[in-house]
């Protein structure tokens, strides 16, 4: 690994620790599958989650998190005006906020949603191949303004305009086979992002901590039914020690 990686890889291992220290609350609006999972994630990282969508409840819990995440799965009428709402707060107080545009890429009014959110700036966006092309997002076109875009995939990219593309080689096949993984990675995201003067370097400590974890927890779990416990023990147990030995990006 050449110095800068390694200095990189180095800088990045010192988030789990301040995510701890810190303790920062999470306000998540996302779909009814992964709200457990996703809750439990933060807790095992350090973080502290939020998942009201109440109308009334939303601008003291968003007003007050230190990050917001939005995850477009399974909507209905109250949740389109609760996500309106939360993106809203979040940008009068300056709370940063993360999309998850999930499953986009399968029906137009999802799609159309989609590019309503993206219209309103979000700080980071996390989506797959897939969702990206339906989107016809890059880099260069990003979120109209320095915003980070978070793909993921075989190999996960961080990008954003003006600044190299970090490619982030961790992982296990295993991620891909439980239901709501990856909606708890933006949530992850977001609380690293929340701790982080720099939010691109953030966020890439928070995906580079998550492939870790996966990749730990692959090796631990028997399939796909342990594979979250797995994970949420590797999160929890995730230091800076692990994650410059196991760490693997260019």
């Amino acid at each position: 690994m050449q110095g800068d990686q390694r200095a990189i890889l180095k800088a990045a291992a010192a988030y789990p620790a301040r995510v701890r220290e810190r303790a920062p609350r999470v306000h998540c609006l996302t779909n009814h599958a992964a709200a457990g999972i996703t809750a439990n994630m933060l807790l095992a990282i350090g973080a502290i989650p939020s998942l009201t969508d109440h109308p009334d409840e939303l601008p003291d819990f968003v007003g007050g998190a230190d990050a917001l995440m939005i995850n477009l799965g399974t909507p209905d009428q109250g949740r389109v005006d609760a996500v309106a709402n939360a993106i809203g707060i979040a940008r009068r107080a300056g709370v940063p906020w993360v999309l998850d545009p999930v499953m986009c890429d399968r029906g137009a009014a999802r799609l159309a949603w989609s590019h309503t959110c993206l219209s309103e700036q979000p700080d980071l966006v996390r989506l797959n191949e897939q969702e990206a092309a339906a989107l016809s997002l890059d880099v260069t076109n990003a979120l109209g303004q320095p915003g980070i875009i978070a793909l993921t995939g075989r190999r996960d990219r961080v990008m954003a305009y003006g600044r190299p593309t970090v490619l982030l080689g961790n992982g296990d096949p295993l991620m891909g086979k439980v239901t709501a993984i990856g909606c708890g990675l933006s949530a992850v995201a977001a609380a690293f992002m929340a701790v982080s003067e720099d939010r691109f370097m953030g966020t890439m400590a928070g995906l580079l901590a998550f492939g870790v974890a996966g990749e730990i927890a692959g090796r631990q779990a028997a399939g796909p039914g342990s594979f979250p416990a797995a994970l949420l023990d590797a999160l929890h147990n995730l230091d800076a020690e692990i994650v410059i030995e196991k760490g693997r990006l260019e």
